[in-house]
């Protein structure tokens, strides 16, 4: 159990980080891995769907399309999604082990570090378009709480699903073998903030294209190589010595996760 809560407070960590980027401009923390001038997302990623475009029509459809989902199994996992600091848990199933800071603490430091230049990603272009989110301007439920630091948050492009994403594409790099699986579980992550009612389907598409383009100049880092290499050895560890998560859990996950949202 302490190791478990140690892992949770170290991803935490990085959860805390995105959950305020989008309302603290200024200098990004020390101890990334990329320069500031080394990537700016807003260089990469193109604007919101234009107010009353086809695309922004699509997602006022998808979010009212979605709101039946409200006290389901998928709006369940989208809450459990939620929580950032559950995100290595979030994937258990999909790497066949659940890390723990003891098991894999060099996984945890390389996703603190790599959560600093993600923080950057996000807030780069949320402060530039300021889109706000869609149960702002529909009716429907959404499966957290109605806070004024969520509603203040901009829209676009998601941090959870950028996030989500991001930790899913390095999953994918050090645990080849469970690519398929892991990347399956990163959309997820994604869509599950569609199902909870908090982003547009085109914010959540969006910050999968951002996490990609951030990973691409990440992997031109040889800090970020370097750990890569020593993540893959450790997890490889790991997962040789198990426990392997419950299989029940698993299994209704994997029912959801055929059905995707999108």
């Amino acid at each position: 159990m302490y190791a478990s809560w140690r892992a949770s407070w170290t991803i935490g960590l990085a959860g805390l980080l995105l959950a305020s980027c989008a309302s603290l401009p200024g200098g990004a923390p020390s101890n990334r891995y990329l320069a500031k001038s080394a990537f700016d997302a807003r260089d990469h990623l193109p604007p919101p769907p234009a107010k009353g475009s086809p695309e922004a029509l699509r997602d006022r459809e998808i979010f009212l399309g979605t709101r039946p989902l409200k006290d389901t199994p998928r709006w369940s996992l989208a809450q459990a999604d939620n929580v950032e600091e559950r995100i290595l848990e979030g994937y258990a199933c999909a790497l066949g082990v659940t890390p723990t800071f003891e098991t894999t603490p060099k996984l945890a430091a390389t996703l603190l570090r790599m959560s600093r230049d993600v923080r950057s990603a996000v807030a780069g272009p949320k402060l530039k378009y300021r889109r706000p989110r869609p149960y702002l301007s529909a009716e429907g439920p959404i499966c957290v709480r109605r806070s004024p630091g969520l509603t203040l948050s901009p829209d676009y492009p998601s941090g959870h699903s950028t996030w989500g994403w991001s930790v899913g594409l390095l999953l994918a790099e050090v645990a080849p073998d469970r690519s398929e699986a892991i990347l399956a579980r990163a959309r997820a992550f994604g869509e599950s903030r569609i199902a909870c009612g908090v982003h547009n389907a085109s914010s959540v598409e969006a910050g999968r294209m951002n996490a990609q383009n951030l990973f691409t100049a990440l992997k031109r880092s040889d800090a970020f190589q370097a750990d890569l290499v020593a993540v893959r050895v450790e997890l490889d560890a790991a997962r040789a010595a198990g426990p392997t998560p419950d299989k029940a859990r698993c299994e209704a996950e994997s029912a959801l996760l055929s059905r995707p949202l999108l």
